[in-house]
C-alpha cells in the first residue's frame, strides 16, 4: 500500500469517524475548521464531532505519529481548547495512541482515544475506539 500523507490521514479518519459517529452519542462529525474560544482567540481544529440536536459538540485532534504516541503536552493543549471552546469532550486520533501521561490527561478530561492505522483509506482500516474494533476489508 502506498504510503499516505497527513492530509489523506486527516481525511480518512474523519469520514471513518463520521461512518461510527453513532456509537461516540454525536449525530455527525465535520472536517477542519474554526471555532471561537471564551478567551478572545480562534481555535483551528481538525474535525468537529456535531450532536443530533446541535446542543454541544467534541473537538478532534489527527496526529499521524509513527515513531511515537501522542505526547501529554499535546494531549493538555487539546484539554484546553475543550475548556476554551465549551466542547463537552474531545477525541485524539493517531495511529499508536496515547503516552502514558496523556491518557492520565485524557482520563481526567474526557478525550477518547481512538486509534487508526498510518496506512488506512476510506474502506480499508482498523479502527480501534471506546472498546470497540472495527475492520474494514476489500478484495
Amino acid at each position: 500500500m502506498p504510503k499516505k500523507n497527513w492530509k489523506s490521514y486527516e481525511e480518512v479518519a474523519t469520514y471513518l469517524l463520521n461512518q461510527f459517529a453513532e456509537k461516540f452519542g454525536l449525530g455527525r462529525f465535520e472536517g477542519k475548521q474554526i471555532v471561537p474560544g471564551e478567551c478572545g482567540t480562534d481555535w483551528e481544529i481538525d474535525a468537529k464531532g456535531c450532536s443530533e440536536d446541535e446542543c454541544h459538540f467534541v473537538v478532534v485532534e489527527r496526529k499521524c505519529y509513527t515513531k511515537s504516541g501522542v505526547s501529554q503536552a499535546l494531549t493538555a493543549g487539546l484539554a484546553f481548547v475543550i475548556q476554551d471552546t465549551g466542547a463537552a469532550g474531545g477525541i485524539l486520533v493517531s495511529p499508536l495512541g496515547l503516552q502514558a501521561g496523556a491518557k492520565k490527561i485524557a482520563a481526567k478530561v474526557g478525550i477518547h482515544e481512538v486509534r487508526l492505522d498510518k496506512d488506512s483509506t476510506t474502506t480499508d482500516y482498523v479502527l480501534c475506539f471506546l472498546n470497540q474494533v472495527c475492520v474494514g476489508l476489500t478484495f
